[in-house]
């Protein structure tokens, strides 16, 4: 089984969308995606409110997420490592023991050549909008990655 991990900072608004929407274009039985944030800010909470609603708007349900932290443990239990911006991507590997760990760390929007700015913009001080954008931005990139491994 192949296994993917988003993060991002809090692991309440980017990273929970990324597993969402990254989740619903892959076969479970064949890959595991979960997410985590670099900080622990909002562990044991759900997605942000705004995170839900737009998922929901697009027929997905990340309501039973719950926020946790990246631990070092998650080099090993993860085949790719995603972070959703350069910050997020400079503590995931500062905590790297090795070349192995930091080869599974890539920001997320590297998958897409179609975007130039590779950081997810943060929406959490945005409104809906902003979510919208992140949701766009994650949709488009996942399906680039879902191809990748489907047949």
């Amino acid at each position: 089984m192949t296994r993917i991990l988003m993060v991002c900072l809090g692991n309440i608004c980017r990273s929970p969308l990324a597993h969402g929407i990254l989740e619903s274009k892959l076969n479970s039985s064949e890959f595991y995606v979960d997410s985590a944030g670099t900080a622990a800010y909002h562990v044991g909470h759900q997605p942000d409110r705004r995170s839900i609603k737009i998922a929901k708007n697009n027929g997905i349900d990340i309501s039973h997420q719950m926020a946790r932290q990246f631990k070092v443990s998650d080099f090993d239990n993860f085949d790719f490592i995603y972070a959703m911006d350069s910050s997020n991507y400079t503590n995931i590997v500062s905590l790297a023991r090795n070349n192995s760990d930091i080869e599974k760390v890539k920001l997320f929007l590297e998958e897409n050549p179609n975007i130039f700015n590779k950081n997810v913009p943060d929406p959490y001080y945005g409104d809906m909008s902003d979510f919208e954008h992140v949701f766009d931005l994650i949709e488009a990139t996942s399906l680039i990655i879902a191809r990748r491994f489907l047949p």
